[in-house]
């Protein structure tokens, strides 16, 4: 794995609350001293790239996904009871609404990072469960608000809530998750996790804002790009590292470890998310190729070509973008394959996830350590594998 050459002026912070200073790849400070510079090279458009990542063969892989959450199995199962159990929390009339969004969990991502940045903290107790539910509501608030957004038909293989009952009664639901969401975190005795949670929601929903209003922008900066991906992905991530330590009352140095770690590993994941629409299979991607492109969603392997292309293919790429037809997808990946744009967006999500294997270094050793360094690894073995059918 290359490790990011810190010297280079193209630096990326993760956190959101940013100046941009530069044109194409800026170099973002973090404000009020809050959050640490994770410092990494986000390879220049005019650069040649490094050669792509190999793929590891399966016998020499990195654990797979259920051998990563085997030591959190049983926190995860808590949290799935907890999780059915909030519906009895909600009116009668419309439980089964709340019932139907809460039952849409996948991998539990963000639960998983809640447990493993405990046990790398000092071990779980009751309170990691509590603020796993939290979390977790909060994320499948958003999805419901997405499915509203993208007019999504289908979430995770069946119809989404709004397919289901309309866009009224989702939105409804949407904020009733939120809200319930923010009144088991002023439960604790502490108000110090209602307002991370409050803070981390802000953030989130101002990046979906953010990206709504980008929709269709050919012009699109891409720092203001990453800073959305930060904002509506990696915040959570980093979320629900940071309580993973907090609640164990870990240093102010290790809780900030787990908090970058978060950011990078967020803003990785949501990288190869967005590569998968036009790099991967639609099996891997779980919905048709092409769809960020069709609601006009510039992703990164599009950004590079519009970077790099020369006048006439950049016309073109326009063109296919205003008036998409799914027919453009073998048009655009054509592109990206012309200027190199599979090389650079992967290594721009391996950079992202070394930076998060830099940052556990401020963490002693143990099995949370370990899997949250594995995760890591399950991640870029993903990545190398984008584009190997085209």
């Amino acid at each position: 794995m290359n490790i990011p050459n810190t010297k280079d002026p193209a630096l990326v912070c993760l956190h959101p609350r940013t100046r941009f200073a530069q044109t194409q790849f800026p170099r973002l400070t973090c404000g009020a001293g809050k959050f640490r510079l994770i410092e990494m090279l986000v390879t220049e458009s005019s650069l040649a790239p490094a050669p792509a990542p190999a793929a590891v063969p399966p016998s020499q892989s990195s654990p797979g996904w259920k051998q990563i959450i085997t030591s959190v199995e049983p926190f995860l199962q808590g949290v799935g009871q907890r999780m059915e159990a909030q519906t009895g929390e909600f009116e009668p009339q419309i439980a089964a609404y709340a019932q139907y969004a809460l039952a849409a969990q996948g991998k539990q991502l963000r639960p998983v990072l809640v447990a493993l940045s405990g046990e790398a903290s000092g071990g779980l107790n009751d309170s990691h469960l509590t603020v796993a539910v939290i979390i977790e509501m909060v994320h499948l608030a958003t999805l419901v608000h997405d499915d509203i957004n993208d007019e999504a038909v289908l979430r995770r293989g069946r119809p989404s809530l709004a397919a289901n009952w309309g866009t009224e009664v989702s939105v409804l639901l949407g904020d009733c998750l939120f809200a319930h969401a923010l009144k088991l975190a002023a439960s604790f005795p502490t108000p110090e996790i209602c307002r991370r949670v409050a803070s981390a929601t802000n953030t989130v929903c101002a990046g979906e804002i953010l990206q709504t209003r980008s929709r269709g922008d050919f012009e699109v900066a891409r720092g203001d790009y990453f800073k959305m991906l930060a904002m509506k992905t990696a915040e959570l991530f980093a979320l629900s590292c940071q309580l993973g330590g907090l609640l164990n009352k870990a240093t102010a140095p290790r809780r900030e470890a787990l908090h970058q770690y978060g950011l990078a590993l967020g803003t990785a994941y949501q990288l190869y998310d967005d590569c998968l629409d036009v790099l991967g299979s639609e099996a891997a991607a779980g919905k048709s190729l092409g769809t960020d492109l069709a609601k006009g969603k510039m992703t990164l392997p599009v950004l590079i070509v519009r970077d790099r292309a020369t006048p006439e293919d950049q016309l073109q790429l326009r063109q296919w973008l205003g008036n998409w037809d799914p027919a453009n997808l073998a048009g655009v990946v054509g592109l990206i394959e012309k200027y190199d744009a599979f090389t650079e967006s992967r290594m721009v999500i391996q950079r992202y996830l070394s930076a998060a294997r830099q940052a556990l270094a401020a963490l002693p050793a143990s099995e949370g350590r370990a899997g949250l360094a594995a995760l890591t690894h399950f991640l870029a073995e993903q990545t190398a594998a984008l584009g190997v059918a085209y």
